[in-house]
């Protein structure tokens, strides 16, 4: 196909010539090409650096600079590259599904954490997108009942490709919360959206046009779906059993105060690695 053979050093010496005038941080340029080498290849990042100049097949190739063309048209670069990787694995995401972020895997430590000792568990995410936490616990505990549900057909379509690759025994519901949900179950979690519109403006430009504007945004300064939730949530909680939620750092208080007024139960409030609010667990007193 190409005239000449490309070694991994030479393309990624193309992305770095491409990008630079879309991306003028060498650091952040470099970064982004060899995340979508690393991903293509299937190699860690120390593999890559022993191996530039080794020749990189030509469909390899076409689709480096396939993706290139991508990021430089503002795509981010795990749709450029067609997945993300997440608690160690690599999930499926597209412009249906929110890319999952590390902050959510610590949320996924606490429940991990919390039930390291149980076999036996009802587990229900609310709002799983490209199904990273379902799958994840699913994968980690393979004797857990994990049901994952989501109000876009769309983004269930992308969590079930996933969960077939990695957890293909979680069960999946189209619901609007908790409308088509029967049962209780041990642990509720959810990451649900929490972004208020007013922080449009603090936002990358990549993330408002290429990711689901519906898995971003809420009302009510982005509390609207917690507020929705939490009528509901004692009577699909078992006793003694516990949700858990991703929020945003500045929500700490106010949704302390929601989950308080809730009967028979404890709230705790959870800083992320970078000392900022972010995880609440609503525990229901048995």
């Amino acid at each position: 196909m190409f005239d000449e053979q490309w070694t991994i050093q030479a393309v990624s010496d193309w992305g770095n010539w491409q990008l630079e005038p879309y991306l003028q941080d060498e650091t952040e340029r470099q970064a982004q090409i060899d995340y979508l080498l690393t991903g293509m290849l299937d190699w860690n990042y120390s593999k890559l650096a022993n191996n530039l100049n080794t020749i990189l097949e030509d469909d390899l190739c076409v689709r480096f600079m396939v993706a290139v063309d991508a990021i430089k048209g503002g795509q981010p670069v795990q749709y450029a590259l067609g997945h993300a990787a997440f608690y160690g694995r690599e999930f499926t995401v597209d412009q249906r599904v929110l890319i999952p972020r590390q902050e959510t895997e610590e949320l996924v430590d606490w429940v991990l954490r919390d039930y390291a000792k149980t076999d036996q568990l009802a587990l229900l995410d609310i709002g799983t997108g490209s199904g990273a936490i379902a799958v994840t616990l699913a994968a980690e505990n393979p004797t857990w009942e994990v049901t994952a549900s989501d109000i876009s057909a769309d983004a269930l379509a992308v969590a079930q490709a996933n969960a077939k690759q990695y957890a293909p025994q979680v069960s999946f519901l189209e619901s609007d919360l908790f409308e088509n949900i029967p049962g209780q179950y041990d642990v509720i979690i959810s990451n649900p959206p929490y972004i208020a519109e007013n922080e449009r403006s603090q936002m990358d430009d990549s993330v408002l046009s290429y990711e689901p504007q519906q898995a971003l945004f809420a009302d009510d300064d982005g509390l609207a779906i917690y507020a929705a939730i939490a009528p509901e949530l004692l009577a699909h909680l078992k006793p003694e059993g516990v949700a858990y939620f991703e929020i945003g750092y500045q929500q700490g208080p106010a949704l302390t105060e929601l989950f308080s007024r809730l009967p028979e139960t404890t709230v705790t409030l959870q800083q992320d690695m970078s000392g900022h609010d972010r995880m609440l667990k609503v525990a229901r007193k048995g």
